[in-house]
Formats: structure tokens, sequence, C-alpha cells
């Protein structure tokens, strides 16, 4: 006697243009935001943000803000890669991308040292702390989407689509600053226009949201939930097997955000 089973449905596909889309435009946003606040480190966080007295020691205290995102983004991909590999990475994109974007947003209406004091420093540095976490989690997982997604063979070209996002998201953020600084006058930039790419970030999260929750589940994870091949701790798995190549790539990346960052905020 022979039992025949009802095959399972295919798991819906995102179409390739949808998966393109999605990962280019969370990166281009998340580092839009990112790159906000690093000219605006250079140019107004410490007067608005730190007590008066000493220009260098508020130049110095912004930087340090502007530091303490790189602390968080290690933890970021940690803690998103975990949940990105136990319940999926639809649902961790969609998270690492609202706390990008609510921290951004609450920078810009934060209060300064004039009307909260010692708070205004305090609360500062939380939400950059948000924002590293965010973007931890935001570029590994984009990348994850993208080659996961891509059609037989074509894994490398759509890798590629993350990596465009920050280079927009750049010039977004500088090009934005500069059209603010030729409309306005001096002061009015640092009392108020300063504040304005910060609330723009709102409007983006939610494009950015609208594409991502379109997206159906990576089917490489989907698979992986059927076999039973998630692992219970992740990041314990990356570092047990793979741990050359992480500290590896990791070192690279300093080399090239050194010098970007060099160029971009410090000099600024």
């Amino acid at each position: 006697m022979t039992t025949t089973y009802a095959e399972a449905p295919a798991a819906p596909v995102n179409s390739p243009a949808r998966v393109a889309t999605a990962s280019f435009i969370g990166t281009a946003i998340e580092f839009y935001d990112f790159y906000v606040y690093a000219t605006a480190a250079a140019l107004v966080i410490g007067p608005v943000f730190f007590p008066s007295g000493s220009g260098t020691a508020q130049m110095l205290a912004a930087f340090i803000t502007f530091g303490i995102a790189f602390l968080a983004r290690p933890l970021g991909s940690a803690l998103f890669g975990h949940f990105g590999d136990r319940i999926g990475r639809k649902s961790t994109l969609v998270a690492s991308l609202l706390l990008m974007g609510v921290s951004t947003t609450l920078i810009g209406v934060l209060p300064g040292y004039d009307s909260i004091g010692v708070w205004a420093p305090i609360l500062l540095c939380l939400l950059r702390f948000g924002q590293g976490l965010g973007l931890g989690g935001e570029w590994g997982g984009a990348a994850l989407l993208a080659t996961e997604n891509a059609p037989e063979g074509k894994r490398a070209w759509f890798g590629m689509f993350p990596q465009l996002g920050p280079s927009i998201g750049f010039l977004a953020a500088n090009g934005l600053f500069l059209s603010l600084a030729m409309l306005l006058s001096d002061e009015q930039f640092r009392d108020w226009g300063w504040r304005i790419p910060f609330l723009l970030s709102a409007a983006l999260v939610l494009v950015g949201l609208y594409v991502r929750l379109k997206l159906e589940e990576s089917p490489v994870f989907a698979k992986a939930v059927a076999r039973h091949e998630r692992v219970k701790m992740p990041v314990v798995d990356l570092f047990g097997k793979y741990w050359m190549p992480t500290l590896l790539g990791a070192a690279a990346m300093v080399v090239c955000y050194a010098l970007f960052y060099i160029s971009t905020v410090f000099s600024l």
C-alpha cells in the first residue's frame, strides 16, 4: 500500500527588479542618514549639543559622538545577523531600517544644550548608537537579500546593488547640505536649517519600508527553515568556522573607511 502526499506549493519568488530595488534603496537611505550626521558633526553638532567655552572641545566632542556609531555597528551586525538567521531576512531588514530612520528623525528634533542642558549630549549619544546598530544590521542583510534572491549565475551582479547605495546616500546628504548652505544665511542654517536633512529621513524611510514590505522571504532562508538547518547561535558558528575570513574582511574595511572618513568628515 502506498501513500501519496500533495506536493507543497512553491514559495513565492521575488522578481529580479524588486530585489535589486529593495537592496539598493535600503542601503541608500540608511547611508544617507549616516552621512547626514557625519556632515552635521563637522559643522554644527558641537556648538548645538555641547557647552560653549572652547570651540576645540566642542569639535572633539562632536567627533566622539560620530565615532560612537562605529562601536555600535559590529554589535548591530551581530544582533541583526543573529535574528536574520533565526527569523528571516525580511523582518530584520525592516527593523534595521526603522531603527535608523527613527534615530535620525529624533536627532532632527532633539533640543540643544541651551534648552535641556546635559541631557542633550546624553540623548544625542543614545540616538547615534541607534544609528550605528541600524547600519550594522543593514549592509550585511541587504547583501544577503540581493544574493540569495539572485537568478542563477547572477549572484555577483546582484551583490553590486547594495554597494551602490552608500555612494548615492553620500551624494544626497552632502548635496542637500550644500543646497541649504547656499539658500540660507549662516544664522538660519545653524539655528534650524541643519535639522531639515534629518527630518527628511522620515519620508525616505517610509519609501524604503514600502519597497521592502512588498518582498517575499529569501528562498534560501525558506529552504533552511524547511530542512531544520537553523542554528541556535549563528555568531558562534561564524567565529568557530570562519573566524579568519571574518577578521580579514573587517581589517580590509578599516583601511577603506579610515581614508574615506578622514577625507569627508575630519577634513571638513
